[in-house]
Parts: C-alpha cells; sequence; structure tokens
C-alpha cells in the first residue's frame, strides 16, 4: 500500500455551510445551574423522566442527511438513537442540501481529521439569471439578467474552474472575521472583505441541462471548497448570474453514496432493535474505515502493551516496516492506535479503547 503521510491534528474547517454549528465535542451544557431549587417549585419524582444511560458506542455511520435538517441535529439524533457517549461529524452540509455526512461515535471521533482531509463529490443544479447574497435560495436576490448561458458557453469554462484555483467564500459562511462568523456580519448588514482562498477542483463536469434556466454539474473538490461560491463566480463570467438551487454531497473520504443510510432507516434498525430483533451495530461502519488511505501496522501483544501506555517500540530486524509517517497499528486484527515512525521508533499518537459496540462482524468483512 502507498504509504500516505497525513496529521490527525488538523482542524477540522467548515464548509458549504450556511449556519455554523455548535461545538459537538464540547461538555453537554448544565441547566441545572439555573433551576429554581425552591423544592416546592420542583416536579415531583413520579413525573420526572428518566434518564436514558449513555453507553460506549464505536464507529461511523454515514447518515444520507435529509433536506432542512442541520448537521448538528443530525448529530444529536444519532447520538439519541445510540445512547452514545460521544459524537461529532465530519464536515458540515447545508441545511439545504442533502446527502452524506458521517457522523463519528465514540473513538471514531478520533479519526475525524483524515475524513476531513478527504476528497467530497457533489451534484449540484444552478439556477441561471440571479444571484442572491447567499449564493443559494434562501438569500434575496441582488443581481439579474435575462441572459441565458448555452451548454457549449458553459463547458467552455469549466477549464478555468478545475485545478488549483482562487476562490472568495460566500458573504453567508462560517469563516471567522476578528472573532465573528462572516454569516453573523452579513445578517447584521455588514459588508465584509473576505480575502480569495486557494481550493482545488479536481473535477468539474456539466451533466444535464434541464432547461434554459437550470443546469446540473458534478464536482470533485478538496477541502475548503465553496460550491456555492462555484456558481456565483461561473454566473458573473457568462454575464447571466446564478446560485444554487439544489446540492447533494455523494462522497466524503471513503464514504460514498452506498456507505449512505437514510434517517427513516437507521430509526427503523433502531427500533427493531431495542425489540430485540437485530442488531445497532449493523448500523455502524469500523472506526478504520475512515484511514483507508494510511498503511496498516500489525505489532505482537508484547509491543500493544507498551503503545497502549502510551510508549514508544523499537523497529527492529527483517520485518520492520520500511516506511515513515503515519500508520494504524492493529493487534490481532483489532484497531489500537494511530502512530508515527520515525528513527526507528513506532511512536504513539493517539490511542483506542473499543471497550462496547462496535462494528457487526460483517461491516467489517465488507470494508475490507
Amino acid at each position: 500500500m502507498t504509504v500516505t503521510t497525513a496529521n490527525p491534528a488538523i482542524e477540522p474547517q467548515i464548509a458549504d455551510s450556511a449556519a455554523a454549528d455548535k461545538n459537538i465535542f464540547a461538555a453537554p451544557h448544565d441547566d441545572a445551574r439555573r433551576v429554581n431549587n425552591d423544592p416546592r417549585q420542583q416536579p415531583s419524582k413520579q413525573n420526572r423522566q428518566p434518564r436514558r444511560d449513555k453507553r460506549d458506542v464505536h464507529g461511523w455511520v454515514v447518515l444520507d442527511k435529509p433536506i432542512g435538517m442541520t448537521s448538528t441535529h443530525a448529530v444529536a439524533v444519532v447520538k439519541r438513537l445510540f445512547s452514545a457517549k460521544r459524537a461529532g461529524h465530519a464536515g458540515t452540509l447545508d441545511p439545504l442540501a442533502s446527502g452524506g455526512l458521517p457522523i463519528a461515535i465514540g473513538e471514531a471521533t478520533k479519526t475525524v481529521p483524515f475524513v476531513m482531509d478527504g476528497r467530497k463529490r457533489y451534484r449540484f443544479t444552478v439556477t441561471w439569471g440571479e444571484e442572491r447574497d447567499t449564493d443559494d435560495t434562501e438569500g434575496r436576490v441582488v443581481k439579474s439578467s435575462e441572459v441565458r448561458p448555452t451548454p457549449e458557453a458553459i463547458r467552455a469554462l469549466l477549464p478555468r474552474f478545475t485545478g488549483l484555483i482562487e476562490q472568495i467564500p460566500p458573504q453567508y459562511s462560517a469563516i471567522k472575521i476578528q472573532g465573528e462568523r462572516a454569516y453573523d456580519l452579513a445578517r447584521d448588514g455588514e459588508i465584509v472583505e473576505l480575502k480569495p482562498r486557494h481550493v482545488e477542483i479536481h473535477e468539474l463536469t456539466l451533466t444535464e441541462q434541464l432547461d434554459n434556466d437550470r443546469s446540473v454539474f458534478e464536482a470533485e473538490c478538496g477541502k475548503g471548497t465553496y460550491v456555492r461560491a462555484l456558481a456565483r463566480d461561473m454566473g458573473r463570467i457568462l454575464g447571466c448570474f446564478g446560485h444554487i438551487s439544489a446540492l447533494r454531497r455523494t462522497l466524503v473520504g471513503p464514504f460514498d453514496e452506498n456507505d449512505m443510510i437514510p434517517l427513516e432507516q437507521l430509526e427503523a434498525l433502531c427500533d427493531r432493535a431495542a425489540s430485540g430483533e437485530g442488531s445497532l451495530a449493523d448500523a455502524l461502519l469500523p472506526v478504520e474505515t475512515a484511514l483507508d488511505d494510511i498503511p496498516a501496522l500489525a505489532v505482537t501483544r508484547a509491543d500493544a502493551a507498551r503503545l497502549h501506555r502510551g510508549q514508544a517500540v523499537l523497529l527492529r530486524g527483517r520485518d520492520a516496516p520500511n516506511c515513515s509517517g503515519t500508520v494504524y497499528v492493529t493487534v490481532a486484527g483489532r484497531l489500537l492506535a494511530l502512530a508515527e515512525i520515525g528513527n526507528g521508533e513506532l511512536i504513539p499518537k493517539r490511542v483506542f479503547n473499543l471497550n462496547g459496540l462496535t462494528a457487526s462482524p460483517a461491516r467489517n468483512d465488507e470494508s475490507i
């Protein structure tokens, strides 16, 4: 396998978002601090709802997010369905967008940066004739035109948006400006100067011309790319203006549409599991699915014990790997740690504790 060096410490970036998500890794808010402690105003014990016990669950759920749901809400729903202690997503998806929202549960949250650094693929529709301040259907019209582009003109333009390009993020984006989110400033009526960013578009194609007003595209791009900005910039150059009217994410890192599960199907599976018909493990993908582009290294149980304690392991002998950089370490076929190889040593960076509910063996076999 080709060695790919990755940095698990990379901070996740928020892209394609009209609204910022709250910090999903923060401690739960303590509502008790605001409650009146007068016992006469407390609900009786009989009326109190029992708290659901949280449990250790580890793996990925790739939700086929429905239109209208925020990424934060989607994480909360999945976390509740699994009664999981921890959960987070690997890249915000607009409420108006559908498609793949990878949700990391438990120890899978340690692998989120590897998914966020991966490529993303989108299928989107651009409506010509109007530019909107949000660059999608939610915003108000700021520019309009009676001009409509031909398919030939559109195709001739696409090479200018392929490769490493400069892109100015939308005014309604989650980028911080002196500590404030750009979309908060935009809602307050402030016009902010957003600096161009380098993003990479690996592929951009016109796949369908629905009518004179609407064109369907597919794009594969790197992290930090705003698809809404693509629609805006193409419309300006074509002289007709444009905005996103439909958006679906079909690929995020190693996860594609075959991995996605609709919310209704996930809820039905959870209901069956609660009644003893099936297991929630069937909805999980293994934690290491996020590490497909990273070499795996098997170690002995003795070396595994050292790594688990945070101690480095010397690599010697003819079985020592001839590589450097990030690897994921297994023992007896089970994920143990993320580690760095350097100077003849295996140095643990993230250790996994996979006690609890994990992906079923069948899901593990499918990912091999």
